[in-house]
């Protein structure tokens, strides 16, 4: 009876993701907030409207070696947890503790904070145009459409993910009201903000690490399936056909919604608006202005829900391997939500849009990101010198691995010249890793510390009514 009530209880995580739910996961991740958000940043840092295509074309490109780069990973590293397992099981426990660390202090945060603050823009835009929105009421709404949904994934996962399905639908919508209206008005010869496209002396080379930082951005989402890699059906299959598939509608979704941008917005227009999607659409459909910033709100809105998922997965995993307190991997007894992670990021979130705004934020956290994903395609070759015996299912070329890699390493070491202070606040905080690494998870806790932490977490179960999930997989 005792076991019977234990399996009940137990949280399984079955192998039910398809192939074609791995493709909507791919594509509800990449179409957020970022191509509403990114094309300013992508032109202010490129200088010319053809220069910022071609930019926008590379970080997609880029973003298929990298989405094949983690396809092979997924067929040689059966374990969930993305980015964290990756470098784990190629480059060893300091680094993957750095990611770690990294990720929750900074880069997970930053990036959360940096889609409400678009959030909260988009929806309080079309009430104070032609004027920018205040300041103050555009991070009070952020804070509470964050908030929204941490209670949300606090509340259930079964309503957060009817809700994330919803959404992905919403985010394509969105898309094709500016691509249209564009598309239309372009073939009626309205070329005029393509004149002198790739001006040379608006170039300015050493910023466009941060104009990859910007467009980066907006394709990030296609890592996604490697944090549910223990959960896809028949991955070595699934996840090159996923990655391969969603990665290149998004690049034509994404180069065909800048061209709509560029035909009805000049340079000047694109990097005066806090709102771009706003301001492409008072020009080209006025008939739309209530409805378009309500969708891209409603996209930010899918964005910040559908991190909720991974985040829990990569506290799981880290957990599982001894390197983060058990205590965030735990779930509610009767709602099975992922609370003691949800809470992690209430006080870190709200900080962040508290005292930043998003380009900073956006490049602080994506020194970051990008360092520890270079690291984990780094980790592929090294993989495959230290293993040539093993038989992957898929397998890319290597240059295209160690081309991703360098581009990765190339780009963070080059944004230390373009911003120098947001980037060296995010290198501080990863290099803060160490000390914390060698005191806690290197050396052995003593066994007073060892019982302090369980009494503690011990406690906080009780408190918060929560406990270790069960995992299991079939």
């Amino acid at each position: 009876m005792g076991k019977d009530k234990k399996k009940e209880e137990a949280v399984f995580l079955r192998k039910k993701i398809t192939l074609l739910r791995a493709f909507s996961l791919l594509i509800g991740s990449m179409v957020g907030s970022g191509i509403f958000i990114s094309p300013k940043g992508v032109l202010k840092n490129s200088g010319t409207v053809g220069f910022s295509l071609v930019v926008w074309f590379a970080c997609g490109l880029l973003s298929m070696f990298g989405a094949l780069c983690y396809a092979e990973l997924g067929t040689r590293i059966t374990k969930s947890g993305g980015h964290y397992i990756y470098i784990l099981e190629t480059l060893g426990p300091l680094p993957s503790f750095l990611f770690l660390w990294a990720e929750f202090f900074a880069i997970r945060p930053a990036n959360s904070a940096v889609v409400s603050l678009a959030f909260g823009r988009y929806l309080l835009e079309p009430f104070f145009a032609p004027c920018a929105a205040p300041v103050p009421a555009v991070k009070l709404v952020s804070l509470l459409g964050y908030y929204a949904v941490l209670t949300l994934n606090s509340w259930s996962v079964s309503w957060s993910a009817r809700l994330q399905t919803a959404l992905s639908v919403v985010k394509l919508l969105a898309l094709v009201l500016i691509i249209v209206p564009g598309m239309m008005l372009l073939a009626q010869g309205h070329t005029e903000n393509f004149q002198d496209a790739f001006d040379k002396q608006s170039l300015v080379p050493d910023k466009l690490p941060l104009a990859f930082y910007a467009g980066m951005f907006a394709y990030s989402g296609w890592f996604q399936t490697s944090f549910v890699r223990e959960e896809l059906v028949r991955p070595e299959r699934n996840i090159p056909l996923a990655v391969i598939v969603s990665v290149i509608t998004v690049i034509v979704g994404y180069m065909l919604t800048n061209v709509s941008y560029y035909t009805v917005l000049g340079t000047q227009d694109v990097l005066a608006s806090p709102a771009v999607a706003v301001s492409f659409v008072q020009r080209a459909c006025r008939s739309l202005i209530s409805v378009v910033p309500v969708l891209v709100a409603l996209s930010c809105f899918g964005t910040m829900n559908g991190g909720i998922l991974t985040f829990s997965r990569t506290l799981f995993v880290a957990s599982r391997e001894g390197q983060w307190p058990p205590l965030f991997s735990m779930i509610h007894i009767r709602r099975h939500t992922p609370l003691p992670a949800v809470m992690l990021m209430f006080p870190l979130v709200t900080t962040m849009v508290c005292i930043g705004d998003i380009y900073h934020l956006m490049n602080f956290f994506s020194f970051s990101r990008w360092l520890f994903i270079g690291l984990a395609t780094l980790g592929l070759i090294v993989h495959r010198c230290r293993h040539p015996e093993l038989q992957s299912p898929f397998k890319v070329p290597l240059f295209i691995p160690v081309s991703f890699t360098i581009i990765c390493l190339f780009a963070v070491a080059m944004s230390f010249y373009s911003d120098p202070v947001n980037i060296s606040i995010g290198c501080t905080m990863v290099l803060s890793g160490f000390p914390v690494y060698y005191l806690v998870i290197h050396r052995q806790m003593s066994n007073r510390c060892r019982s302090l932490l369980y009494y503690v977490t011990q406690k906080l179960q009780l408190l918060l009514e929560v406990v270790q999930q069960e995992i299991k997989t079939y």
